[in-house]
Formats: C-alpha cells, sequence, structure tokens
C-alpha cells in the first residue's frame, strides 16, 4: 500500500483554497503539471491517484484531455476530478470503462452563473449594452430608438433546471416571470419544487419570451438549439445562454435574429472561446456577447477550489464523493481503489458540500 497519495493538478491559476486545503493532508502530495505535456508532466500524471482537470475546453492542450488514450498512460488513476461544473475535458464512457470515477463540481458556481443569466436578460431586454455602445460613438438618436421591454410579466422557459437553473427560477420568481421548465431527468413534481411548471421543450419554445440554456454538454445536448428548435420560439423571443458552447447552433441564431423572428440574445458561451472578432454574433447590436465569465467571480472561484479539495480528501481517504458523475463505475472503482491504495470504499456518499 502507497504512504503518499499523489494529486495532479495543472499551473492555471486556481483559488489558494485547494492547495491550502491538501497541504493540511500529511499523506497527499500536491504536484503541478505543466500545461505542455511535458514528459516529466507524463511521470506525473503515470504515478498520479487524483487528476484535477480544468473543465476549459479551448485552455487545455488536448494531450492532457481525460480520454482512453491518457487513462492508458495513467495506471494508478483512481479519480478524475473537473475544474467546474462541466466536464468537457472528460470523456465519462472511458473513465467508466476504466474504472476511473469522475467528479465535478456541480453547484458550487451556481450562484454567480444564475446572476449573470439574469443580468443578460436584463441587459438584452432594456437594451442597456447597446445604449452604452451608441452613447460612446453617436448622437442623434433618441430615447425611444433603444426601448426596451420589461421583464415582469413575461415568461422564461429553462432547458434544465438543475442546481443553477432553479437559482434562475427564484431569481426569475421575484422579477414576476411566469417560469417553464424543460428536463428529462426530473419528473413534474421534483420541477414544481425547485419553482417551475414542467413542460416538454416544444412547449417551452412555443410559450416562452426569454429561453435560457442550463443544460450540459453532451451528445443528447449538441445542437439542441438548432434552426428547426429557433424557429419554434415566438417571435421577438430572445436566447440566453450560460451552459456550454455546442448546445445551441451559432449559425443559425444569427440568421434567427437577423431575420428578426428573434429579438436578440445574451451569449456567455461559444463553441470557440474566445470567439472570433469577425464571428457574425458579435456584428448584431441586439446581441451581448460575454467571455465565458458566468461563473468567474472571486466567491465561485473559492467555492469551486475549495469544494474539489475537500471532495479529492474524502474520496481518497476512502468516501463515496458526493459529486459523483458516473456512479455506475463504483463496483469497479472500489476493486482497483482497495488493489492500489489497501482501502475498501464506503459504499454511500459521505456528508459533504
Amino acid at each position: 500500500m502507497p504512504s503518499t497519495k499523489y494529486v495532479v493538478r495543472g499551473t492555471r491559476w486556481i483559488n489558494p483554497a485547494f492547495d491550502e486545503r491538501l497541504a493540511r493532508e500529511t499523506d497527499i502530495r500536491l504536484d503541478l503539471l505543466a500545461d505542455g505535456g511535458a514528459d516529466t508532466d507524463w511521470r506525473m500524471l503515470s504515478r498520479a491517484h487524483a487528476y484535477h482537470v480544468s473543465a476549459a475546453k479551448d485552455e487545455l492542450p488536448r494531450a492532457l484531455f481525460v480520454d482512453a488514450r491518457l487513462l492508458a498512460r495513467c495506471p494508478e488513476l483512481l479519480i478524475v476530478s473537473s475544474s467546474g461544473a462541466g466536464y468537457d475535458t472528460i470523456t465519462v464512457p472511458d473513465c467508466t470503462a476504466a474504472g476511473v470515477a469522475v467528479v465535478n463540481q456541480a453547484g458550487a458556481n451556481a450562484d454567480s452563473v444564475a446572476e449573470m443569466a439574469l443580468g443578460l436578460m436584463l441587459d438584452v431586454m432594456r437594451r442597456i449594452s447597446e445604449c452604452n455602445r451608441r452613447l460612446r460613438s453617436e448622437r442623434g438618436f433618441s430615447r425611444e430608438d433603444v426601448i426596451g421591454r420589461e421583464l415582469r410579466g413575461k415568461t422564461l422557459g429553462l432547458v434544465g433546471i438543475g442546481e443553477t437553473g432553479r437559482r434562475v427560477a427564484a431569481l426569475a420568481r421575484a422579477f414576476g416571470l411566469r417560469v417553464l421548465a424543460s428536463d428529462p431527468l426530473l419528473d413534474a413534481a421534483t420541477i414544481a419544487a425547485r419553482g417551475a411548471e414542467a413542460v416538454d421543450l416544444d412547449q417551452l419554445l412555443a410559450q416562452s419570451d426569454i429561453v435560457s440554456l442550463h443544460c450540459p454538454r453532451e451528445p443528447a445536448t449538441l445542437g439542441l438549439i438548432g434552426a428547426a428548435a429557433l424557429a419554434r420560439m415566438r417571435r421577438g423571443a430572445i436566447l440566453i445562454s450560460t451552459a456550454r458552447g455546442g448546445v445551441h447552433d451559432e449559425v443559425a441564431l444569427a440568421e434567427a435574429i437577423r431575420s428578426g423572428h428573434l429579438g436578440g440574445a445574451g451569449l456567455d458561451v461559444w463553441q470557440v472561446e474566445p470567439p472570433p472578432q469577425d464571428h457574425p454574433l458579435l456584428a448584431l447590436p441586439n446581441v451581448t456577447a460575454t467571455f465565458h465569465t458566468a461563473g468567474v467571480t472571486h466567491e465561485a472561484r473559492r467555492n469551486v477550489a475549495a469544494w474539489g479539495a475537500e471532495q479529492l480528501v474524502g474520496a481518497l481517504r476512502g468516501e463515496r464523493p458526493p459529486r459523483l458523475v458516473n456512479p455506475q463505475v463504483w463496483p469497479a472503482y472500489c476493486e482497483r481503489f482497495e488493489k492500489i491504495l489497501g482501502i475498501r470504499p464506503a459504499m454511500t456518499a459521505a456528508g459533504g458540500t
């Protein structure tokens, strides 16, 4: 049984709470992985028991994505921890096949993302950014030229009502919005308990003045909001996304806004991040664009780091992680954990954040 448990993370900035928590464990060693994937990095990974990996697909070198190729070079790896709620840089089926647990930090940045979603709704509906740009570059337009719409009395449709979605629902109700939600993983009673009326996706698109995306990026959701879905939205409706790039079709969305079918969009996520400066959506005055910053606040970054470290500490003690993405891996994981670390993990989740 090894006396030291090895955790590896990248060298990109992370809130100090992560390193500080691991430093309190005398049997855990933290190694920092240079971004280039050099030979020394592979030596680190080959002995690692845990890998805390960036969730930002356009910031992490492809060689360091967690897939079958990387797993084949990491025989001791037991658990992969995403640095956020998403796990775009991790191929979960490959991990499951290898007996490797995948965990994320779902909920750690939910308040920040929910606030950004409401901010984008307000910005697009009230034309705040559009007015700001015009004031800085031109004169001769009237206040009525930038007239907006109130949120109160409108219908908001949430595509996904997980940790972030339900916080958005609560904020939206405070603004006087009717809230609908479509989520194939939840029944109507659970959706109601989270503050929304359960509908299917077609009903949501047809009835909502604002559609806000809060679903993960996975095979079932890629291209979910394409040309056909956008055409089913109400004329003049707006699209908000703080989810993941690829869930909505950017080309189709630009055309739906240019044609006047949709009234605008607030977009924090992109297929390529950052998007090219000549992206057609960036040329539209009724599109508010941000650089995947919905969950990037001081509070959220500290939560993500602290939750991530605490979850790894518990897992390496033999506890079942509270935010396990692939629960079906558990029997195989337990067998590997006992073989590698000499401890049989618990079968149920420990209390945690």
